[in-house]
């Protein structure tokens, strides 16, 4: 039994030695003035002195409103749709599309444009 825990724990010391490697020393690269210079430490700390003021909810109040109306009555729809358009706005403020993501119509004839 001792024997075989001293083969144990001597390959376990085998493959430990396997495993950790030297710290390799931080060399500089050459950096041809392109891009983010790979020499600077990549984060920086930014100290902000207090958070941003939370937003209002302006939907808040129209929820709430919304469940004291009758459902699907023409008042009902009305704040949906407030509430729907509020929501769609902040997600327009959110989202950005890259302009090569989205594919541009093909010009037609109605189109004007300068000429080169």
């Amino acid at each position: 039994m001792m024997r075989h825990g001293f083969l144990l724990l001597t390959f376990c010391a085998t493959l430990l030695g396997c495993t950790v490697a030297p710290a390799q020393e931080r060399r500089s690269i050459a950096w041809d003035g392109l891009g983010r210079n790979p020499n600077r430490p990549a984060v920086t700390k930014q100290h902000v002195a207090s958070p941003p003021p939370a937003e209002s909810d302006p939907n808040q109040e129209r929820e709430r409103v919304l469940g004291t109306l009758r459902p699907y009555s023409e008042a009902w729809w009305a704040v949906h749709d407030e509430i729907e358009a509020e929501n769609d706005r902040r997600l327009g403020t959110k989202l950005v599309i890259c302009p090569r993501c989205v594919p541009s119509p093909p010009p037609s004839e109605d189109t004007t444009g300068s000429i080169r």
